[in-house]
């Protein structure tokens, strides 16, 4: 015999509030456990499984990084090599700006895709970035000048309205800029190669032309009008999306940058100062599960930095950089670099 239900417990009364008493505002509802998931739903096998990488990777060990100057292909790869007798896991690169024959040239854009093919047929991530000239000029800018004059110029407010506001003369001006550099991504889609796509990064400063402008008609607002275009225009299905700020920086301002979970698979962060742990917690709570990187710092991260800040995924250290100080961080086991084992999830 089955004992007998006794009557359901009464549900429990919540008092009434009393005028006047403060009361505590309700606590938002936890964000559903990450999955692992691009935020592209069409994203290619080959991002996802990036994407897979990297989530496999965060606690485990951290994929190492270089970036190389456009119009100098694997110089800086190449240099880490020469020194620690390993490439890093990841190949970076940029669109430029300039032209001619300077660092920074774009005239020689297929040429860095070649180099990014080859880098992915060795085994290398491809991590790709783009130093914009502003809407308002034309490509080439002048090597020197065009940092300045262009690059780190402003725009004005009226500019920035028109510029967010679509089929206007600039917003129209600035497509054309995202096409352009389109094509260059869809070669490397066509070759079914992902990349870690960081674009108008390190937007919280002021110092470059997108940057600077909080809030959700600011720089977050023209975020989202790049994935637009690249997703939902050009259907540009292997990229995984790295959203990027720069510090130091005041706290809290990381977040008012920030353009929603939809818009980044990745959450990092710059910086060429000391690796405060209070910007890794910061990164870590807007990421809300997803992989954090180091978007670029002037060297590897050290082992005791690394056991207080486990969770990076990855670092980058910037094109020309590389120097002999790189040694004794790459001796670290922690290090993943190009070929070696990634940890099972």
């Amino acid at each position: 015999m089955f004992a007998q239900a006794g009557p359901p417990p009464a549900t429990p009364q919540q008092a009434p509030p009393v005028p006047g008493q403060f009361q505590p505002p309700a606590r938002p509802p936890a964000p559903p456990p990450y999955n692992c998931e691009p935020v592209n739903p069409n994203a290619t096998p080959e991002a996802r499984a990036l994407l897979k990488t990297l989530c496999a990777v965060s606690g485990k060990g951290i994929l190492t990084g270089q970036h190389n100057f456009p119009n100098q292909r694997s110089q800086d790869s190449d240099k880490v090599n020469g020194i620690v007798g390993k490439y890093p896991a990841i190949w970076g690169s940029d669109f430029g700006f300039t032209g001619g024959e300077d660092k920074d040239s774009v005239l020689h854009r297929d040429l860095m895709i070649e180099e990014a093919k080859k880098q992915y047929a060795a085994g290398s991530i491809i991590y790709l970035c783009w130093h914009m000239l502003r809407p308002t000029e034309d490509e080439p800018g002048q090597p020197g000048a065009s940092w300045r004059g262009s690059v780190q110029a402003k725009l004005t407010d009226e500019q920035w309205q028109e510029l967010i506001t679509s089929d206007t003369p600039l917003h129209k001006r600035w497509e054309k800029y995202m096409d352009t550099v389109a094509e260059y991504l869809k070669q490397l889609q066509d070759a079914h190669i992902p990349v870690l796509w960081r674009p108008m990064h390190e937007n919280n400063g002021g110092f470059f032309w997108w940057g600077g402008r909080p809030g959700p008609y600011g720089t977050q607002q023209l975020f989202r009008e790049v994935y637009y275009r690249m997703v939902n225009v050009h259907h540009l299905d292997n990229l995984l999306w790295v959203w990027n700020q720069n510090g130091p920086a005041p706290v809290g301002e990381f977040f008012t940058f920030f353009p929603g979970q939809k818009y980044a698979d990745v959450v990092s962060y710059d910086n060429y100062r000391p690796l405060s742990d209070r910007y890794f917690y910061e990164i870590m709570d807007l990421a809300e599960g997803k992989p954090v990187g180091l978007g670029e710092v002037g060297t590897p991260p050290s082992a005791e930095v690394l056991k207080a800040q486990p969770k990076w995924a990855f670092f980058m250290v910037w094109a020309g950089m590389v120097s002999d100080r790189i040694k004794p961080a790459y001796e670290n086991p922690y290090f993943l670099n190009r070929g070696d084992p990634i940890p099972k999830n």
